[in-house]
């Protein structure tokens, strides 16, 4: 699961991000809120957390303007504004979740989960391929006829993303900011050794190379 950190104090944002890189989490740290709206509108995200008082634009500001833009990625506020009218500000610009400094960093654990968890239970697990082929899109399993196959993490990563964009080519760069976090180095042949895998299990039919722009899974 992909996260965006909004926060402006360097020290509590490395210490949130290592502490939820270390549960599992792929964690994108900003310090403003312009910063934050470049982020989400040009990667997907699974989660925001969001500070208030930040430079530029203030996180009730964003999340409203994220919202009336139709950006529904679920959001949590993390702030020391504590008073009912900020709570209640909060709400009203498409938060889902508020949380006070100081805070357990187990408590923003399960409340990350638990948001997680009402959004995208109502979500289809499997999601059919072909006649002879599933995708279990929670536990990264392929289903082929009565075979099971493990994905790796980054062949789930770019199969979900093909599949969201099914008939539709996904561009390099695309595929290169949501299979690979942002310190990790990509590289044309690792993706090129992911599509070959991908092939095997599908058929090489299912995903055509759009030269010199990306991929489309058909």
């Amino acid at each position: 699961m992909k996260i965006l950190y909004l926060e402006d104090d360097i020290n509590l944002s490395q210490t949130l991000k290592e502490f939820l890189s270390d549960e599992g989490f792929d964690v994108t740290c900003v310090y403003d809120g312009e910063d934050a709206l470049q982020e989400v509108y040009s990667s997907n995200f699974d989660i925001l957390l969001l500070d208030v008082n930040v430079p530029h634009i203030n996180g009730f500001e964003l999340l409203k303007e994220l919202r009336e833009t139709k950006t529904n990625t679920p959001a949590i506020f993390i702030t020391s504004l504590n008073g009912i009218d900020d709570l209640s500000r909060g709400f009203l610009s498409g938060a889902d979740d508020y949380i006070k400094k100081p805070f357990e960093l187990k408590e923003l654990l399960l409340r990350i989960n638990a948001l997680l968890k009402r959004v995208y239970k109502t979500q289809e697990s499997i999601m059919q391929i072909t006649q002879n082929i599933e995708f279990n899109i929670h536990s990264d399993e392929l289903k082929k006829d009565d075979k099971i196959i493990t994905l790796k993490h980054k062949e789930s990563l770019l199969l979900k993303l093909l599949l969201k964009h099914k008939n539709e080519c996904v561009s390099f760069d695309d595929i290169y900011q949501n299979v690979w976090s942002f310190d990790e180095e990509h590289s044309y042949m690792s993706l090129r050794t992911y599509i070959k895998e991908l092939r095997k299990y599908l058929g090489k039919e299912r995903i055509l190379s759009i030269k010199k722009l990306g991929y489309k899974l058909v």
